[in-house]
């Protein structure tokens, strides 16, 4: 019970820092997706190079890329600072909690600040774009975008333990700009043709590709999707394996 506590003390302090650093964390997670939504959806599509439905599959897509990549890009930068030669993660190890729980803590509080920033997209999403949504499907639409934000958060983890603190720039251009462009965010999945078979099975091994047609499946159903339980599934799964896989990680660094 203790340590419960002693989790829920350093979660809160996390989120506390973040309600300080709220501008810079707005910038961080509206300012490129406004861009996608405005530029693909709002412009094209008043231009006519895209249909005019097209908001309706853009939408869910942005708002799961959100998530999914804020609890990614909010795990993974903390921890490559704190295991930077400043070694500030031994502040966390001191306290009074098991490790493997330290590193639980991160990964909730990346999926936290995730899922904070895909519900930002919502009202900008409505206010911008002419969309229409199944409101039945919202409870599942939740839990898909908070199963999303957490396998982000497991697949920070791994990362973050991974990359050392010189190589941080490369991570985003070697690997969050394929993560962000194979998800099916700006498409949906079932759409891919054969012709593009190579394409197809690269998106179904990101995760991120399951919250978008998740969200799809949610709220605009009539929308190709991926059916919804095969969603869940795999995003347990990916949550549990990367989750494996970054605490070893974790546990590797922390102890070293």
């Amino acid at each position: 019970m203790s340590q419960l506590r002693t989790f829920q003390a350093i979660l809160w302090r996390d989120v506390f820092v973040t309600g300080r650093e709220l501008p810079s964390f707005l910038a961080q997670v509206i300012i490129q997706p406004f861009f996608i939504l405005f530029i693909f959806a709002k412009v094209l599509g008043d231009i006519g190079y895209v249909q005019n439905d097209f908001a309706q599959v853009l939408l869910p897509g942005i708002i799961a890329m959100n998530g999914f990549l804020g609890a990614l890009q909010n795990t993974t930068l903390p921890l490559v600072l704190d295991f930077s030669w400043t070694r500030e993660i031994e502040d966390r190890l001191l306290a009074p909690i098991s490790i493997p729980l330290v590193a639980v803590e991160k990964i909730v509080f990346g999926a936290v600040r995730g899922f904070f920033a895909a519900v930002l997209m919502v009202p900008v999403g409505f206010v911008m774009l002419d969309v229409s949504w199944q409101w039945s499907g919202i409870p599942a639409a939740l839990l898909v975008i908070v199963l999303g934000c957490l396998a982000g958060g497991a697949v920070g983890m791994v990362i973050g333990t991974s990359v050392p603190a010189r190589r941080v720039n490369v991570m985003f251009a070697v690997i969050l700009t394929p993560l962000l462009f194979t998800g099916s965010a700006q498409f949906p999945w079932r759409s891919l043709s054969d012709d593009l078979l190579w394409f197809k099975v690269v998106c179904a091994l990101n995760p991120l590709t399951y919250v978008s047609e998740g969200m799809r499946a949610a709220l605009v159903p009539d929308v190709p999707h991926i059916p919804l339980p095969i969603v869940l599934v795999v995003l347990v799964v990916a949550i549990a394996g990367f989750g494996g896989l970054g605490l070893r990680g974790f546990m590797k660094r922390a102890l070293d």
